[in-house]
């Protein structure tokens, strides 16, 4: 991928700032803030629903399923202006996630009857993957899909499902056939939220929120018609699933504006006092942060080449979600740090002062939920065991 970009690619630069400037408002910004009493949801379907109606909702998929039919590229100035301007990705498991696996993988009632909704936001998905004692060994998974006759009977439960409160279906890996390797007899099914016998419990974070459940699966009926590709074949469709989603996770841009910001805001000289980033020490954590960005951006550049050229992300998605994680969770113990003793602080005791509690507020609560970056989506010493087998041949 050549990184000089030609004028057209400025061009396109200068119309998703512009589009981001004036459809992403103030009153959508407030209630994606996560604060108590707001419509997370409806906020999240509303600019969804603005990204649809510019065409620009679903930059991954082929044309003719929705897709955008932007180079690579284009995706990657999409992704890095998205960031930069701090504005939120998409709800990733039904566009990023589900979507691409059922116009790849399914049949073609399949994608007539999900696709159109997953573009509309009209359908709001969740992911079924990890279980007590089957998050990080995935393929150790014991939620069950009996068949009979027109349906499967699914029992099991999942954990750490994010924001099933809100999910109209759930994708999700079962175990149709036992007596083989745990990673066969695995099948991709996707599943009505609202069939009887399913029920959604909370899990509230350390930071006071509720975006993880458990969902609880008793005797619940799912007609074949759901099943994705093959039965037993389902462990295939996840890892390209999986790929896909660690690729994402490098988060480049976002990592590049908060790192920005706290430059900003370690610039501000605090009761008198010197300025943070006059700090030695803080000064070389912020170096070594810097460059192992820049380093994370060139190799999240080079897998985008090989994309373009047609090739699939490969152990470099580990790679990425490795770094990533690493990197973000570096800047958010920073921000704590620069928050000092008002980033232990409940929000109704923070009095205004020259750091901003806004500020210190945000802080621990990106620290707090941040913990879990190195967990999810397959945790960071999985993925070194899947470079040192891939790339390593160990």
């Amino acid at each position: 991928m050549d990184i000089n970009f030609s004028a057209e690619d400025l061009a396109f630069r200068d119309e998703v700032r512009d589009f981001f400037t004036t459809e992403f408002d103030a009153s959508i910004a407030a209630e994606l803030s996560g604060a108590q009493g707001t419509d997370y949801k409806g906020a999240i379907v509303a600019w969804q629903k603005k990204l649809h109606a510019k065409g620009w909702i679903a930059p991954g998929w082929p044309k003719e399923y929705g897709g955008t039919d932007w180079s690579s590229t284009q995706k990657f100035i999409y992704e890095t202006e998205r960031g930069l301007a701090g504005i939120p990705d998409v709800v990733p498991f039904g566009l990023k996630m589900v979507a691409p696996v059922i116009y790849t993988f399914g049949n073609e009632e399949q994608k007539a009857r999900f696709l159109p909704r997953i573009l509309e936001s009209e359908d709001w998905w969740c992911q079924g993957y990890s279980e007590p004692g089957a998050g990080s060994d995935l393929a150790a998974l014991n939620t069950t899909a009996d068949y009979a006759g027109d349906n499967y009977i699914v029992n099991g439960r999942k954990i750490w499902t994010t924001f099933a409160q809100y999910a109209d279906w759930i994708f999700c890996l079962v175990r149709t056939s036992k007596g083989m390797r745990k990673q066969q007899g695995i099948s991709f099914l996707l599943i009505d939220m609202n069939t009887p016998g399913i029920t959604v419990k909370p899990i509230v974070t350390i930071d006071g929120k509720h975006s993880l459940n458990e969902v609880l699966f008793e005797d619940v009926k799912v007609p074949t018609d759901n099943l994705i590709g093959e039965q037993d074949k389902g462990w295939t469709y996840a890892k390209a699933l999986l790929a896909h989603e660690r690729t994402g996770m490098a988060e480049v841009a976002d990592s590049t504006r908060m790192l920005n910001s706290l430059k900003q805001r370690a610039s501000v000289e605090v009761n008198g006092g010197n300025a943070m980033i006059d700090d030695p020490i803080f000064q070389m954590r912020l170096s070594d942060i810097e460059m192992e960005l820049m380093a994370l951006e060139y190799t999240e550049l080079r897998v985008f080449a090989s994309m373009a050229a047609g090739g699939m992300p490969g152990p470099e998605s580990s790679l990425l979600k490795i770094k990533g994680t690493e990197i973000s969770q570096s800047i958010h113990e920073l921000q704590l740090q620069l928050a000092s003793f008002y980033g232990g602080a409940l929000p109704e005791n923070l009095n205004a002062d020259e750091l901003g509690h806004d500020f210190a507020f945000e802080a621990r609560g990106k620290y707090m939920y941040g913990r879990a970056a190195t967990i999810y989506g397959g945790s960071n010493e999985v993925q070194r065991n899947v470079i040192a087998k891939a790339v390593l041949g160990l």
